[in-house]
């Protein structure tokens, strides 16, 4: 007699096969594809985001889909499942020795159980196993627009301006507090598995110079450099270093690790990833960094920058390795009553684009639709995006920078099929997950919460990657909440942000949050409770890469809410300004004009009074003087 994981596995070989005859590109019903599905909808003629794509029904069910982040993209690169022994959210606090547990996932983030909940993934794939109870943020969350700010964001609750990560380059301090920090001295088992980048992966020296000394004059000693006393030269801040890992990949952690006791760490992007997946790679084949660069590409027609088709095997691609080591964790956690709070965090979708194998063609570009902001016509943009198309326009772009630059029509369309064959390797993987987790006996006490640290251009205004651009394909994040208990599922409009992601899951597990965390929990909205959300979100954006037509370590400010964003740079004579109702797509920037006038007074007053509710307010004081 078959059981309901045989249905299961014959629902999944029979739909595998479908799906490697006809993809359907435009059916990503998925965590991760509905996000891109945003892109290519005639839906987001209206005023859908790639986010508000992710509410979809739920065996027929509305899923709640919840609006939160600071700055995002349609590329799914950090998502939680958290596992808590599931009592309702307004129950008491989970003992320490009770079965709860917390895991953080990306694009495909699904709680197993008999019954597929979420279908189709990527083409006709179906995720099997996402409970009912979920809550979807419909605008979706709003993140900082860079992944290292908003992954510190994230695990703090605090914004860059605070926790010091203003920009790419920056480590979080070791000093600072997480709410995984939290977790783990309530008793909990903390885990990252995948990609961290809470300090810098890459090595390579940074690009702004110390200023130079006049003569004569002495320099601070290390750790007396800065405002604070911390010496991010020290080797405790190198434990991400790509190169270091490179050079001896049986180096080990220094735990904790911002509250994590175990870490299996990715660290870099696509196929140019190390870490302690270095390690395993090498244990299964010697010889595999030869296979890793563009210089070892199989042959390929792609003419898109940052492209090439790997020669590594999908079994020793970065996603399986987050995969393996995670199902691994699961399965060690299962001999214990311990609660545990698990990060499952894949490095793709990001360029550069190398999905392997059959990943790399699942999706054909010439099906790939633009994304309705790729037709500009004679509409003028700003001056930093309008720079980008002048360089590609007149041949000196640099596409091979991790800065944003523009694309043709056919660069864009490329860039969209190969993250849909990202997204569907994710999404494959995640399947693997949830149904272990069910075989396990975890998913009934398991809450699954999904989310991206930050958005993609895509195309949108024919640009691509990411950067000064605080358009709404970047800045939007999804977001959904799966409750193992039976919760009625649905949707929200309500604002949220990343920044409310810490007091959320501190929420849930009933335990206080430390002063200074800035958030506030969604867990009111998760339960139904109108106008819970955020009157606007502040999104802070800063780079120390050179950006055309803005300063050198230049500083950006944007409000946005449900109908405007007004972005502020700092020392330009310019700015943004758009109403979202109006003009979803943000090709008419009304910042100049003299209507408006009154509506950009407002905004810039709203926005400077975000940024004072975001002023620092720790420490407490201890006396009145």
């Amino acid at each position: 007699m078959s059981t309901d994981h045989d249905k299961q596995d014959e629902l999944q070989k029979m739909l595998a096969l479908k799906r490697h005859e006809t993809p359907p590109p435009r059916f990503f019903k998925g965590f991760a594809g509905q996000v891109m599905d945003r892109l290519h909808s005639p839906e987001s003629l209206a005023r859908q985001t790639w986010w508000q794509r992710l509410g979809l029904d739920i065996d027929g069910k509305p899923v709640l889909v919840c609006a939160s982040g600071v700055a995002v993209c349609g590329l799914l690169l950090v998502g939680l499942i958290a596992s808590l022994r599931v009592q309702p959210p307004k129950a008491a606090p989970p003992a320490p020795d009770d079965k709860t547990r917390l895991v953080v996932a990306p694009p495909a983030t699904a709680q197993p159980a008999p019954t597929p909940a979420i279908a189709p993934l990527t083409g006709a794939h179906e995720l099997p196993g996402l409970g009912d109870p979920v809550v979807v943020s419909e605008p979706s969350p709003i993140s900082p627009i860079k992944l290292q700010p908003n992954r510190a964001t994230l695990m703090t609750g605090r914004m860059p301006s605070l926790h010091g990560v203003r920009y790419n380059g920056i480590s979080l301090s070791l000093a600072a507090n997480t709410f995984v920090d939290l977790f783990r001295a309530a008793g909990w088992r903390t885990a990252l598995i995948g990609k961290s980048h809470l300090q810098n992966m890459t090595g390579m020296p940074t690009v702004v110079e110390k200023p130079k000394l006049p003569d004569g004059y002495q320099p601070p000693p290390a750790g007396f450099d800065e405002a604070e006393k911390d010496d991010y030269t020290n080797e405790a801040y190198e434990q991400e270093n790509g190169r270091a890992w490179d050079k001896n990949p049986m180096r080990s952690f220094r735990l904790p690790y911002y509250g994590f006791d175990h870490v299996e760490l990715c660290s870099g992007h696509a196929v140019e990833v190390h870490g302690t997946y270095t390690r395993w790679l090498r244990e299964r084949r010697p010889d595999a960094d030869s296979l890793r660069g563009p210089q070892q590409a199989l042959p390929s027609s792609y003419v898109l920058p940052q492209a090439w088709r790997t020669s590594l095997p999908e079994e020793l691609y970065p996603t399986s390795y987050v995969i393996d080591r995670t199902i691994a964790y699961l399965e060690a956690q299962a001999k214990s009553d311990a609660p545990f709070f698990l990060q499952c965090s894949f490095p793709d979708p990001h360029h550069p684009f190398t999905p392997p194998g059959r990943y790399w063609d699942l999706y054909k570009p010439q099906d790939m639709e633009l994304p309705p902001s790729f037709r500009i016509g004679n509409r003028k943009l700003p001056p930093h995006a309008l720079a980008l198309h002048a360089a590609r326009d007149d041949g000196t772009r640099n596409g091979k920078s991790p800065a944003a630059f523009a694309v043709n029509e056919q660069e864009t369309r490329e860039a969209i099929a190969l993250t849909f064959g990202m997204i569907a390797m994710i999404d494959d993987g995640m399947t693997r997950i949830l149904k272990r987790l069910d075989e396990l006996g975890l998913a009934k006490d398991t809450v699954i919460v999904f989310t991206s640290d930050h958005g993609d251009l895509m195309g949108d205004h024919q640009l691509m990657l990411k950067g000064a651009y605080a358009y709404q394909g970047l800045i939007r994040v999804p977001f959904i909440w799966v409750e193992p208990d039976g919760q009625a599922p649905g949707r929200t409009g309500a604002l949220y942000s990343t920044l409310d992601l810490a007091a959320t899951f501190l929420d849930r597990a009933r335990l206080a949050p430390y002063n200074g965390i800035q958030g506030k929990s969604l867990l009111p909205t998760l339960n139904g409770a109108d106008g819970a959300g955020h009157d606007g979100i502040l999104i802070e954006y800063g780079s120390q890469r050179p950006v055309p037509a803005l300063p050198p370590e230049f500083t950006m400010r944007t409000l946005v809410d449900e109908r405007w964003r007004i972005s502020v740079y700092r020392n330009v004579p310019w700015g943004e300004l758009y109403d979202l109702a109006a003009d979803p797509h943000e090709l008419h920037n009304l910042w100049d004009e003299p209507a408006s006038a009154g509506i950009r007074h407002e905004l810039t007053e709203r926005l400077v009074q975000k940024m004072m509710d975001m002023a620092e307010r720790s420490p407490r004081p201890t006396h009145t003087a």
